[in-house]
């Protein structure tokens, strides 16, 4: 068995202003995620009620959030590949 030895890997640079950009859409993916997970919990706890027209009220509050946290990924991911 042998041992290839290579350099580290330089890690990449970017401006401060980029940076920040990376860090909103992380940030913003995250906070409708959240929101997402929130409105899903509701939408459990009104089926469990029997309140099944606000669990679904809920539900698709939950989709609309996963929606948008979807695009602050893809967003992030479009700022990802422009850097590379």
């Amino acid at each position: 068995m042998s041992t290839t030895l290579t350099a580290p890997k330089k890690e990449t640079t970017i401006s401060p202003v980029d940076n920040q950009k990376g860090i909103e859409n992380h940030k913003k993916a995250a906070e409708h995620h959240e929101e997402a997970a929130k409105q899903h919990l509701e939408a459990a706890k009104h089926h469990e009620a029997g309140n099944h027209d606000k669990a679904a009220q809920a539900t698709v509050k939950a989709n609309g959030q996963s929606v948008l946290a979807n695009e602050a990924h893809k967003e992030d991911a479009k700022h990802h590949a422009m850097k590379s």
